[in-house]
C-alpha cells in the first residue's frame, strides 16, 4: 500500500470547484439509451451530477412541463429540445405519444434524455415510459430526483416526518388519469393512516378531497398547507384548514404546480420557515 497521495488526489490538489469532477468516471451515456431523470423541484441547484452529466452528453431532450426552463440552459450546444409537457386542462401529447417518440429517437441511435420534474417515479409515469421500453428492447437507466414532496416541503421549512409530530407520511396524487379525483382511493383508511398526507395535482379537487377526508373521520380543523413552486424564487406558501380547503382554493386561486400538506408538518413552519426574501436573489436554489 503506498504512503503518498493517489494520483487523482493529486490532480485534485491542483484544481478547486467543479473542475474536480472533470476526471471522474461518469456512466457512459451511450447511443441508443434512454435516461429518465428527475431534475428535481424547480431550483437548478437541486439537480443530481448525473442529471448534469446526462445533460452534457445527450443527442436529444424530452422534457416535461415542470422542468424549471433555467435547467435547459445548461444542455449542451447542440442538443435537441422537444418539449412534452402535459398540463391539466391543456392541450398535451398523449402519453402514448411521448413514449412512442422516446422509442423512436433511441432506435434512431439517440443518446435520449428524458427529463422530468421532480423524481421520475414519483406520480411521474416513469415506470409505464420504462415498461414500454423495455418492452421495445430499449437500454435504459434511471436517475431519480429530488421529489417536490421532500424537497418542496423543506423549502417552505416543513419537514416531511419529525418525531414530534408524524412517524410516518402518506403520498398520494389528486387526480387519476381522467383528471378527475381518484376514485379507487380508500379515503377513510387514508384519512386515519398518517398524521401528514403530501398530496401532489390536488389543488383542483381539494374541496372534494377534504370532504372525503372529514368523511373518514380527519378532524375538519386539521392544518392544510399549500405550496406553489415549491423551492422557486416565486415560491408562495398559503395556510387554511381541511373544512376550509376548498372554499379557501376557490377565494384565492393559489398558484400551480403545487403539494398540498394536510396535517401537523406546517407547525414548525414558524421556526424552519429559512427560504427568506434575500436567499431568493439567488437563481440556483
Amino acid at each position: 500500500m503506498s504512503n503518498g497521495p493517489t494520483k487523482r488526489a493529486a490532480d485534485w490538489a491542483e484544481t478547486t470547484g467543479f473542475a474536480r469532477l472533470d476526471a471522474e468516471a461518469f456512466p457512459d451515456f451511450l447511443p441508443g439509451w434512454v435516461w429518465l431523470v428527475g431534475a428535481g423541484p424547480g431550483a437548478p441547484g437541486l439537480m443530481s451530477l448525473l442529471c448534469y452529466h446526462a445533460m452534457q452528453q445527450c443527442d436529444v431532450v424530452v422534457y416535461d412541463a415542470l422542468v424549471n426552463p433555467d435547467i435547459l440552459r445548461w444542455v449542451k450546444v447542440g442538443a435537441e429540445l422537444e418539449y412534452a409537457g402535459k398540463r391539466g386542462g391543456k392541450p398535451s401529447p398523449t402519453q402514448r405519444d411521448i413514449t412512442l417518440r422516446l422509442i423512436e429517437l433511441a432506435q434512431a441511435g439517440k443518446r435520449v434524455l428524458r427529463l422530468k420534474g421532480g423524481d421520475p417515479f414519483m406520480f411521474g409515469r416513469g415506470g409505464e415510459e420504462c415498461q414500454n421500453l423495455a418492452g421495445a428492447g430499449v437500454p435504459f437507466r434511471i436517475v431519480p430526483g429530488i421529489t417536490a414532496g421532500v424537497g418542496g416541503l423543506a423549502y417552505a421549512g416543513m419537514p416531511a416526518t419529525h418525531r414530534d409530530t408524524n412517524h410516518s407520511v402518506i403520498f398520494l396524487t389528486g387526480h387519476d388519469a381522467s383528471g378527475k379525483m381518484p376514485a379507487n382511493v380508500n379515503w377513510p383508511a387514508v384519512a386515519k393512516a398518517s398524521p401528514v398526507i403530501v398530496m401532489y395535482m390536488a389543488v383542483k379537487h381539494l374541496g372534494e378531497i377534504a370532504a372525503a377526508l372529514i368523511a373518514g373521520g380527519r378532524k375538519a380543523d386539521d392544518p392544510v398547507t399549500i405550496v406553489s413552486n415549491a423551492s422557486m424564487p416565486h415560491q408562495q406558501v398559503a395556510s387554511t384548514t381541511l373544512e376550509q380547503a376548498g372554499a379557501f382554493v376557490a377565494a384565492q386561486e393559489p398558484p400551480t404546480p403545487a403539494i398540498v400538506v394536510v396535517g401537523h408538518a406546517s407547525d414548525w413552519r414558524s421556526v424552519l420557515d429559512w427560504y427568506a426574501p434575500a436567499l431568493r436573489e439567488n437563481p440556483i436554489g
